[in-house]
């Protein structure tokens, strides 16, 4: 059963190299880390969500919004997919959707983004509110599309197409099905993000360190479906 139609654009993605350690209480039973080159990451990935179906309904004032999570990466029997630590939306009734029938950990906060470009260069920022204060990651790119190089990093992050979802003792596995995505070179980028305050002292780390990559991916079309349970 296809749960969400919807179309994700202008996807950038901010990576980072993380002690597995740090992440061992949120993997899902039944999945382990997947590394890349021996290396463990995470993500922050803002986002818009366009067009949106939930089982095949647009929701009123639930169509476009944008989405900022922080997510790490795993695999289960050869299938290659993503945990969220956290998926921050705008709008509380996607938060209770996601929430009740996925079991995903949304939170809803005030958002809001900006997209720009002028003859030189195109410009990506999604903003989230945290207390009184404005949480921010933006990036200038050039204004030509290429294509993400094969078995590179920016590959490893963008085609992970099964999603998991710890809930208790239980996990629950789902698909997301999508093309492979084009990319724009990333030239300049801002990050202005509280990892503690956002995510918990965990992620603290994440505070001083430097991404190993920053992609901005062009999206297409995505469903998410055929939700299942592999650990009970």
């Amino acid at each position: 059963m296809t749960f969400l139609n919807a179309y994700w654009k202008n996807l950038l993605l901010i990576n980072y190299e993380i002690d597995p350690n740090i992440l061992e209480s949120f993997v899902p039973k039944g999945t382990e880390l997947d590394l890349f080159n021996g290396k463990c990451y995470v993500s922050i990935v803002g986002f818009m969500f366009m067009d949106t179906k939930v089982l095949g309904i647009k929701l009123p004032y639930n169509i476009n919004f944008e989405e900022v999570n922080l997510r790490f990466y795993v695999k289960h029997n050869g299938k290659r997919g993503v945990v969220f630590i956290k998926e921050i939306v705008p709008k509380p009734l996607i938060t209770w959707v996601a929430n009740s029938m996925y079991h995903e950990h949304y939170q809803t906060n005030k958002m809001k983004h900006n997209w720009t470009e002028d003859e030189h260069s195109k410009y990506f920022k999604y903003q989230w509110k945290l207390g009184k204060s404005w949480q921010n990651i933006s990036v200038t790119t050039e204004k030509e599309y290429s294509k993400i190089v094969d078995h590179s990093e920016e590959q490893f992050i963008t085609e992970h197409y099964f999603g998991y979802t710890k809930y208790g003792d239980k996990t629950y596995e789902y698909e997301v099905v999508h093309p492979s995505w084009r990319q724009l070179k990333v030239k300049t980028s801002q990050i202005d993000i509280d990892f503690e305050s956002n995510y918990g002292s965990a992620f603290k780390c994440l505070s001083s360190a430097s991404p190993t990559s920053i992609i901005l991916a062009e999206g297409s079309e995505v469903s998410v479906k055929n939700k299942r349970t592999i650990h009970r």
